[in-house]
């Protein structure tokens, strides 16, 4: 089984480069179809929209179809969709190609998750799931900072076209690697929606919405920002990419271990406050010279990553006990939430790039992040009331 949560977990990897790498391609993008950088942003913000609406529609409607078949499919339209961008001739036929990505990615995910939970026993789905996400952390990590090197130093095109090849070496994986006639059982998009409007899920959703918004506020337009804070070129935005994706994999990592020792919550709490004072670190240093500045963002992007990453753990197992016997669905609600939130950020961020520059962009995110953090807050306070008046 470990071989098939391997082939699964290569799938992740492909669609998290796609997805993370943009970011750091944003500036090559818009000198070449000759926009603004905060226009070139909306690749971000419609693909992620595009994924939150697709992804729990089109998991619905494919519930009755072999999964094995379905995987393939759908990394099998995710690779196409990688070729048509590369040879797209404008910016909105690359919208288009996103948006083909987006619904693709979107299929597979929840599905992807829904069959590595299949192939353990109970007492081991946990473990399963992660290694499955485990694909996003190395592409957060070592993919989206090596798509932006190679298109920065070749053609963004380029990218593309490795995340295709990459993505077919995955159906081939699927095709062999995964065992045949896997269990079906697929929610319908009628007991989605009952989930989601349970209050506890909706707030939980909720603050998952403004978590993810407050860092592609920031994460979005990262290169102009490193660009104008410490003057930071193509090279270096790459290694801060890398910089950034260590983190994130020390965050996943040390956000499971936290959430058992100390619960879900109380991590939530701190990650968020953390997340908060680094991206108001982050705009507070524009105003430093450049040398000066660079000496405290490094240490601030660290910071941000491994705060935010380690809220996504705890924030997943929050949700499972929240609505345990919908455990999957709440999971896969809260991926909706997430995109949704990535939709909003980048859409805020190329908002703000416009009307109040770089600078602006940290303040922004903490204001986001600082909403989550209330949110949560008084969540967690209505529920020890709660639990105290049942007490006594």
């Amino acid at each position: 089984m470990l071989a098939s949560l391997v082939w699964l977990a290569i799938g992740a990897f492909a669609i998290g480069t796609e997805g993370l790498m943009i970011a750091g391609l944003l500036p090559a993008i818009a000198a070449d179809f000759h926009s603004s950088v905060a226009t070139a942003g909306q690749l971000i913000t419609i693909f992620a929209l595009a994924y939150a609406v697709g992804s729990p529609i089109l998991s619905a409607l494919c519930g009755g179809l072999d999964r094995r078949r379905l995987l393939m499919a759908a990394l099998l339209a995710f690779a196409l969709a990688n070729l048509l961008a590369a040879l797209t001739e404008s910016l909105w036929q690359l919208v288009a190609a996103r948006v083909l990505l987006a619904l693709s990615a979107g299929l597979f995910m929840p599905t992807a998750y829904a069959v590595a939970a299949s192939l353990v026993p109970p007492e081991r789905r946990g473990r399963a799931i992660a290694t499955v996400t485990s694909g996003m952390t190395i592409a957060t990590a070592l993919g989206v900072p090596l798509g932006a090197w190679i298109g920065n130093h070749a053609d963004w095109r380029s990218t593309f076209l490795i995340v295709a090849g990459l993505s077919l070496a995955g159906v081939a994986g699927l095709r062999f690697g995964l065992p045949a006639r896997l269990p079906l059982g697929a929610s319908t998009l009628a007991e989605r929606l009952a989930v989601a409007r349970r209050p506890a899920v909706l707030q939980a959703l909720t603050v998952t919405f403004f978590w993810i918004a407050a860092a592609f506020v920031l994460y979005t337009f990262i290169a102009p920002y490193l660009e104008r804070a410490a003057g930071i070129g193509l090279d270096g935005v790459t290694a801060m990419l890398f910089l950034f994706g260590i983190g994130s994999a020390v965050g996943n990592a040390l956000g499971g271990q936290l959430t058992d020792r100390i619960g879900p919550a109380r991590l939530q709490l701190g990650a968020l406050a953390v997340l908060t004072l680094a991206l108001a670190g982050l705009s507070a240093v524009t105003a430093l010279p450049s040398a000066q500045a660079l000496i405290a963002i490094v240490p601030l992007m660290l910071v941000w990553s491994i705060a935010g990453w380690a809220f996504h753990p705890a924030q997943t197992t929050r949700l499972i006990r929240l609505a345990p016997e919908v455990g999957m669905i709440a999971a896969s609600l809260n991926s909706s939430a997430l995109y949704a939130g990535i939709a909003f950020g980048s859409a805020l961020g190329a908002a703000t790039l416009e009307r109040g520059g770089v600078t602006a962009l940290g303040w922004v995110g903490a204001l986001s992040a600082a909403v989550a953090l209330a949110l949560l807050a008084a969540t967690a306070r209505r529920r020890e009331t709660a639990a105290a008046t049942q007490a006594a």
